[in-house]
């Protein structure tokens, strides 16, 4: 037994028909899910911006000294290195907050470092003068050797006579150290031989 069915024609609706109709119910939720989307990020970033990555800016500097240069004339080009260093850190970035530079100075081989400035951009804007916000390091004037000498280590060893061998001269600590020939190790004095 077979059955047949009448269809209408009107409720016959061919394939081509329906894929075009897919495919307009397909992009129309895409524009509005792209219409709706765009604005609602615009009105969150307006609301509530993303925070800003603030850092703080490091600069490790190294001076040489002059001849004739005492300790003086050296912290005060430390200074306006130091100056100099923290104002292109804040002028160059933004972002950076705080600067922290620290000056080294070089005599005659010796290393040491001088100053350490570290200061933020608000404080730096208010007062811009490295010797506010400098720390100084006090050991450095003798570690480059720059310190004062007591009288005391001048002074030959008692075990030898004064006539036996001439004091050196009393270096000026201010001046730039001469190179000399001087050996390391002093000649050993001459022994009388022992008698028989």
């Amino acid at each position: 037994m077979s059955r047949s069915v009448a269809h209408q024609l009107s409720s016959i609706i061919p394939f081509p028909v329906i894929s075009q109709i897919a495919k307009q119910i397909r992009i129309v939720p895409l524009i509005v899910l792209l219409g709706t989307a765009i604005p609602f990020w615009v009105v969150c970033e307006a609301i509530a911006p993303q925070s800003v990555q603030a850092y703080t800016a490091r600069v490790d500097l190294a001076i040489d000294s002059l001849p004739e240069e005492n300790y003086e004339t050296i912290l005060r080009r430390a200074e306006a290195a130091a100056r100099a260093a923290a104002q292109r850190s804040f002028d160059q970035d933004i972002l950076v907050t705080d600067v922290s530079v620290v000056v080294s100075a070089q005599n005659y081989g010796a290393i040491a470092p001088v100053l350490a400035l570290e200061v933020s951009r608000l404080q730096w804007r208010n007062r811009p003068d490295p010797q506010v916000w400098a720390t100084y390091f006090k050991t450095a004037r003798s570690l480059l050797f720059f310190g004062r000498n007591s009288p005391t280590t001048n002074s030959p060893p008692s075990s030898v006579p004064p006539s036996a061998t001439p004091a050196p001269p009393t270096p000026d600590l201010n001046k730039t150290p001469q190179p000399t020939n001087i050996p390391l190790v002093p000649p050993p004095l001459a022994n009388p031989e022992p008698k028989r």
